[in-house]
Formats: C-alpha cells, structure tokens, sequence
C-alpha cells in the first residue's frame, strides 16, 4: 500500500512525496482512514512509529476539506497538545511541511521563552494550534487563546503527560472545548488513569495498537556492559572510538550527570552538547539542530528533556545511566530503529543498578547480551550501603549542626543583662548621631 491508496489529497500528496514519504507505516495506513471517517482514536502507540503523520495527514485533509471552508477570521480549529517543548516544535514542523501547499495556517505555543512572538501571530489567525498544556493555559487566561470552534482535539504521549504532572492542565483544557468535536488519543502505555480518561472524553473510538507497550523494537541491536560508575566516562570515550557509530544519543538520570559527560566527551575531543531543563528553550534547540544537521556527534540528554526528539537515522543510543523506571528503558532505545531501521543500543550498568537492570529484563522478557570484550570490567561487586545519614539518631529541633551538644533555649529578656550595662546596645538609627554637631551648618 501506498498514501495514494489512502484517499488523501493532491495538495497533501505532493507535500509528503516532497518529504519522501511514499509507503504509509503500520499505524499509518491504520489510523488515516479513521481519521478522515471522523471516528475517535484511541492509538497505542510508541514514539517512532509514525504516529505524528498519522493525525497530521488526515486533520489537514479534514480542514482543507472544501465542504468546510473557514470563514474570516481565522478561528482555531484544530488543538494538539503534547507534553514537551522539543515534541510540540517537530509536531508544529510536520504540520507545516505536510500542509505546505493548503492555505491553513498553524503556530506553536510553549514555555521557556517570551510569549510576544506566539501572542502576535494567534492574534493573526490560526487554524491549527500545537502546544504543552502550562503555556496554553496561561494564554488562554490571559484572553489570547478561545478554543469554542475546535473541531479536532489531539491528546499525545498522554502517559508522559501524566508523569510530568499536566494531566489537571489538560482537564481544564478540555473543558473550554465544545464536546460535540473529534479526539484522537495517544499513548505508549495505558495507567488507571490515562484509561479513565479516554471512557470520559472519547466517544465510541475505533482503537489501533501497533507496538505493545513492553516491546521493544526487534530490529534494535541490544547489548550490555557491566562497569564500575567511576569508569563509565572512560568507557563511553571507548566505544565512541568506533567511527560507525555516527550518532549517539546518551541518556543520563541527572541534569549534572549530563553536564560532567559532556565535559569528558569534549576533553576526547568528541563534539558533543547537553540538553536538559537547566538548559534555555533557545540553547536545547541549538543543541538538537546541530544534531540533527550533523555538526555534532553526540547528544547529551536527560529524559524529560529527550522526549518526543525524532532524529532520522540515529545510528546508537547509550544507557550511561539505566532508568529506574523500565518503561523508559523501552521508550529511550526507541529513538534508534524507528520506521523499522536498524539501530544499536548501549548500556551500562554499575553494581548499584543491578536491580532496574532485573526489572528491565522482565519487562522486555529478554536477556540483554553481555560485551565481554570489556577495558574497564565491573571490579566493585558489592552495592554502596546506604547512606550514613538514615542510621544517625535524629538530630534536635533546636540542635546547632555544627555542635554536638544541642544549644541551650533561650532565656526570655528581663532587661538589660550586667555586661550590657557596661557595654549598652547601639543606639537606634532615628537617634541624632552626635558627630553631626560639629559638622552642621550654623544658620
């Protein structure tokens, strides 16, 4: 099958022919039919699987549909909201290379950054609004933004969503948008309560699952290096060595982690940025366009910061530091081999991450193999005890932590004390100083 097959428009058409996009993906050729049905969708889906195209294609068909011209001026027709600033700027990018030959128009609204750029061209007029739910919610109290004519509602990467605390934003959100309207729903995992939303705000949905949640992609390359967590920078330094590895996202759990990599990469004189939420707006998408064009060879990031990223072609991904949360395991070695490319995928694991690295093979239900070839093998076997401090007794509410005795309460003032009689107290700031007399002026 090809988008030809799909019923899509010439205009449409030609744009994705000018991306090179020929044969739909699986949630694709799924997905697009629906859409332009007006069913609900519920998509289980992960990143990489072409999921943005799959709502994208079919919203600008729906809106550049002749049978439903927009009148002047321009009303928002059309919201997709998305948990992060990276995410909901290559949403915006798709929207605007797929629709490049209609006379929609759409804008991305995000925090980080002046609001002045986003509030001039809202108030120009757009159809299409991609946006992370806190900036949206200001701007909509601040009068810029009335959502009463949207007719096609997009929930993506709903569970982050729900992991980064927005899901109270997006039920206010919700609730200023007629319910007579089409939502498509997006999501990777289905927690309680993602699941109780969809009963609540979707409407007899057509459900298309590509990936199961706990899959990992089969034509990833996955392998394991167990090493002590002061050798991991030498190690990372190691492979990289390897000039296949063209490109290298590496994921860290910490904003410093991120930032002290970065610092060793260059050091080897590996190009290299870091992004994260220390990071300005401005500065991450420096970082991920020189990526991405190639002017630097590896990435830095944290989770958060990584979410939602979509780099063609990403050769490796590097599991500095394994997540405490097996599901992003899956979600992290999911940004190589998308659209069905092969990728590899690196970890690293210290003697104190044995335990996610368990609980991230049950989830996979698949041993990760083991490099033996290793130059800094794990020598420390035995996991860091905990810290000192559980095991102290608590310290005194009124203790001084730089005595061991606890201070002594103080007594309430009776007056002034003997030693304050011999030396007494300033005097207060409104009392006239008395060198002031031989200065001032006569007269």
């Amino acid at each position: 099958m090809n988008f030809k097959d799909l019923n899509i428009s010439p205009k449409i058409l030609e744009a994705l022919e000018k991306e090179n996009y020929a044969v739909p993906t699986p949630i694709q050729e799924q997905a697009i039919p629906l859409v332009l049905a007006g069913r609900d969708l519920l998509g289980c889906a992960q990143t990489g699987t072409g999921k943005t195209a799959a709502f994208a294609v079919p919203i600008l068909q729906l809106l550049s549909n002749p049978n439903t011209e927009r009148t002047e001026p321009r009303k928002i027709r059309s919201l997709i909201l998305t948990p992060t600033r990276e995410l909901a700027v290559q949403i915006y990018e798709s929207f605007h290379s797929y629709g490049r030959f209609t006379k929609l128009r759409a804008c991305v609204v995000f925090g980080g950054v002046s609001q002045k750029m986003q509030v001039e061209k809202l108030q120009r007029g757009v159809d299409i609004v991609v946006a992370t739910p806190g900036r949206l919610n200001d701007l909509m109290n601040q009068g810029y933004i009335n959502l009463q004519n949207v007719e096609i509602l997009v929930l993506d990467e709903a569970d982050r969503m729900l992991d980064m605390g927005f899901i109270a934003d997006v039920k206010k959100i919700i609730a200023k948008i007629p319910k007579q309207r089409q939502t498509l729903f997006f999501s990777a995992t289905m927690p309680k309560e993602i699941s109780e939303m969809v009963n609540t705000i979707l409407v007899n949905p057509a459900k298309v699952t590509i990936t199961p949640p706990a899959t990992t992609v089969d034509m990833i390359d996955q392998s394991l290096y167990f090493v002590d967590k002061d050798n991991k920078r030498k190690l990372l330094i190691h492979i990289l060595q390897d000039k296949s590895i063209r490109s290298a996202l590496v994921f860290t759990r910490t904003k410093h982690g991120a930032d002290n990599v970065v610092k060793e990469l260059i050091k080897a004189k590996i190009t290299t940025q870091a992004i994260h939420g220390n990071k300005s707006q401005n500065a991450r998408q420096m970082a991920l366009n020189s990526f991405k064009n190639g002017q630097i060879r590896v990435l830095v990031a944290t989770d958060i910061a990584a979410r939602g990223i979509d780099i063609e072609e990403l050769s490796c991904v590097v599991n500095f530091d394994l997540p405490e949360v097996p599901e992003t395991y899956v979600h992290r070695i999911g940004r190589t081999g998308r659209a069905g490319l092969s990728g590899i995928a690196i970890s690293f694991c210290s003697v104190d991450e044995k335990s996610d690295l368990r609980n991230i093979q049950k989830l996979i239900d698949k041993t990760i193999p083991v490099v033996e070839d290793n130059p800094y093998p794990m020598l420390i076997t035995k996991p860091t005890p905990k810290s000192e401090l559980h095991r102290r007794r608590p310290m005194a509410q009124n203790a001084d932590p730089r005595r061991k005795a606890p201070l002594k309460k103080e007594a309430p003032s009776r007056g002034f004390t003997d030693a304050e009689k011999r030396n007494p107290p300033a005097k207060k700031l409104s009392e006239k100083p008395k060198w002031k007399k031989s200065y001032s002026r006569k007269g």
